[in-house]
């Protein structure tokens, strides 16, 4: 009976020892044929009562994946590798184009739409998270949203 009680406080202390992150509408930014890089995408949440962070990611369809963030340098958009992504507690980041997201550099191969890729996010409290993620075509996304404001912005006052 001891041991039991030994296995089951083990076992409670190693499940609360992680963070408990979910990981909400991942997806890869489809790119033309030949295109070196893409970029994954997603809101992480945190929902734990302590800070964790995204510190590193993997994936097997890119030689090298980083953490990346977009600023502002003198009126030109850049991007630039951060070495972390902090979630605050109970918190969530928004992983999105034009802001934090993740490079998927040197890509193996041509990227299809819909296609499944692997994707593993590893976290400061030494938890990860192994996804499979579609690969969209989020430009033509952004078209047929461009399409529906100029609609809007054609339609008389009402």
């Amino acid at each position: 009976m001891k041991k039991l009680l030994t296995l089951v406080a083990a076992l409670t202390l190693s499940a609360s020892a992680f963070a408990e992150v979910t990981v909400d509408q991942p997806y890869a930014r489809l790119v033309p044929p030949g295109q070196p890089n893409s970029a994954a995408f997603m809101t992480l949440k945190n929902n734990s009562n302590e800070e964790v962070s995204l510190v590193s990611a993997a994936s097997s369809v890119a030689k090298v994946v980083e953490l990346h963030t977009h600023i502002h340098d003198n009126g030109v958009m850049k991007m630039r590798q951060v070495p972390k992504i902090t979630l605050q507690p109970n918190g969530e980041v928004a992983l999105k184009p034009g802001g934090l997201h993740i490079m998927l550099i040197g890509l193996e191969h041509n990227l299809a739409k819909d296609e499944m890729i692997d994707l593993t996010l590893n976290f400061s409290d030494g938890s990860s998270e192994q996804l499979d993620i579609p690969v969209m075509d989020v430009m033509a996304g952004m078209s047929n949203m461009k399409m529906h404001h100029d609609m809007k912005k054609d339609m008389p006052d009402q």
